[in-house]
């Protein structure tokens, strides 16, 4: 028979390579092999909980320095007549001083209006950089780092002997002082709020989503506070409560341009006409600072709702 062996199987049918088998059958009773994951550390590394440690007792211990040394304040029982020891004295002297309420709202507002004028400044010039001129980004920075190598003193002295005569006489005016305060606070703030809002862009596709927005028919205000600002949310706030916390502490260019009414002239005053009211005032200005970065954590967790094009890391 043609085309057909000894056994009557086709002549060209493809045999299996030798040493292999066709169909391997399965070995219930061989294991899987273990890949080895190595020795896991439970508690991690020592050095890394020495280095903890240190760290923790560095910030915690004059914290707890300060709290005791407030609480040495006496207070008189009403009744008896006696000095109590501890006793909150301090914090309830410092909260019954108009003059501590009335700073800090003054440096509140002072931030606030700080914050939108270099969100204004900052965020478009930002955009604009990374989309159209990323040449310029290098100068651009260095601009924003000047306030790093200007002193705050030499400052305030220039606006002084620029805006104290004609045509402006801002600094004879309670309103010029205040406008002079917050344009200073704005150029303090360039570096830590560009470096904050540079970031952010960073981490998305500006183009990317520029190009989407444009070809929906939106133009550039649109852009820059419907796409751009609601995807860099965390890092405006991040931009911001460092430069809240930069105007709240502020002391050189707030005591020449306005006195002692911002908080920082005020802490200043406090400390050398008291005792313990000063350490008093200091944990309740940190206390201030950590809520607003809790703030920052808790508005920062909504990031994955918004809609974003990240770009190439």
């Amino acid at each position: 028979m043609s085309g057909y062996g000894d056994r009557g199987e086709p002549e060209d049918r493809v045999e299996p390579l030798p040493g292999l088998d066709p169909e391997p059958t399965p070995r219930p009773d061989v294991p899987p092999p273990e890949v080895p994951t190595g020795k896991r550390r439970r508690f991690g590394s020592p050095w890394a909980w020495l280095i903890f440690i240190v760290g923790v007792t560095y910030f915690v211990v004059p914290l707890f320095a300060t709290l005791e040394f407030s609480l040495r304040a006496a207070k008189r029982d009403p009744s008896t007549g006696e000095l109590i020891k501890p006793s909150l004295a301090a914090y309830e002297n410092t909260f019954n001083d108009p003059h501590f309420w009335s700073s800090l709202s003054y440096s509140f507002v002072i931030g606030l209006i700080t914050i939108v004028i270099s969100l204004l400044l900052i965020v478009p010039t930002a955009y604009w950089v990374r989309l159209k001129v990323p040449r310029m980004r290098p100068v651009v920075e260095f601009i924003t780092l000047m306030p790093f190598v200007i002193p705050p003193v030499i400052l305030v002295f220039g606006l002084i002997r620029i805006y104290s005569g004609p045509p402006f006489f801002l600094t004879n005016t309670p309103f010029g002082s205040d406008a002079l305060l917050a344009g200073a606070y704005v150029v303090l703030s360039f570096p830590y709020m560009y470096r904050a809002v540079d970031t952010g862009l960073a981490a998305m596709d500006v183009r990317t989503l520029t190009e989407a927005a444009q070809s929906m028919g939106a133009g550039w205000p649109r852009i820059i506070t419907q796409v751009i600002f609601p995807n860099i949310r965390a890092a405006i706030l991040s931009g911001a409560f460092l430069t809240l916390a930069i105007v709240i502490g502020e002391y050189t260019i707030a005591t020449f341009l306005v006195g002692t009414k911002p908080f920082g002239p005020y802490l200043s005053l406090l400390g050398q006409n008291r005792a313990y009211e000063p350490a008093a005032v200091s944990l309740i200005s940190f206390a201030i600072t950590w809520a607003a970065m809790g703030m920052l954590v808790v508005v920062g967790r909504g990031r994955g709702s918004r809609i974003q094009v990240t770009g190439a890391r």
